[in-house]
């Protein structure tokens, strides 16, 4: 991958993983409402999903997971439901002290892995990535060398940044009014999110 190519790549993955989404809501939440430490357990499993389509992604699977409509239908009516889900939940216990203690690492874990996994959109953003910067006559793991750390290095630091942020938000949101606010807005995101989901149509590979 030539210096340019890998420059483009960078500024759309980069784009890819800054524009919210319900990972970036979550790690918002998760640091609003846990210590730090915690709350990178959701950053952790954000690297996991996207470890894990990456490597589909090279060995073309998230292509024919694109091409079969079924399958897509199936896994857009799970995702949304399930973040439509978590959105009322979020709402009703907006007014509720934030059960801080009460949510272990793996649990924190495993939520955040799922919100991450459970989005089929997310398949057009790897198939995008691939069909437009990975050059076929070059072997494709001697290109993930470069995309891999790329494309980790820059998720990290971006999703970092929304679990820094809602930290910040959690120690301004003294105020049970504005605590209740920003919390019902997160929640308000989710069921946002769910919808498009449910509405999307599926992702076509290009190239």
């Amino acid at each position: 991958m030539s210096f340019e190519a890998w420059s483009i790549f960078a500024l759309f993955w980069v784009v890819f993983v800054t524009t919210p989404g319900p990972n970036a809501v979550n790690c918002i939440s998760n640091g609003m409402s846990l210590p730090f430490l915690k709350a990178m357990m959701g950053v952790l499993a954000i690297l996991t999903q996207a470890s894990m389509f990456l490597i589909l992604s090279a060995l073309g699977v998230t292509a024919l997971i694109a091409a079969s409509p079924t399958g897509f239908f199936v896994a857009k009516l799970v995702g949304a439901g399930f973040l439509i889900w978590l959105g009322l939940r979020g709402w009703m216990n907006a007014g509720k002290p934030a059960p801080v203690s009460e949510r272990p690492a793996r649990h924190v874990y495993l939520h955040a892995l799922a919100v991450a996994t459970i989005n089929p959109k997310s398949v057009a953003g790897y198939l995008a990535a691939f069909s437009q910067f990975v050059q076929p006559d070059v072997p494709i793991w001697q290109q993930m060398v470069v995309i891999m750390p790329t494309a980790l290095i820059i998720t990290t630091l971006s999703y970092t940044g929304f679990t820094v942020l809602g930290a910040l938000m959690g120690k301004a949101a003294l105020g049970a009014v504005f605590n209740i606010w920003v919390r019902r807005v997160m929640a308000a995101c989710f069921i946002i999110y769910g919808v498009l989901l449910g509405t999307s149509t599926a992702p076509a590979a290009r190239g």
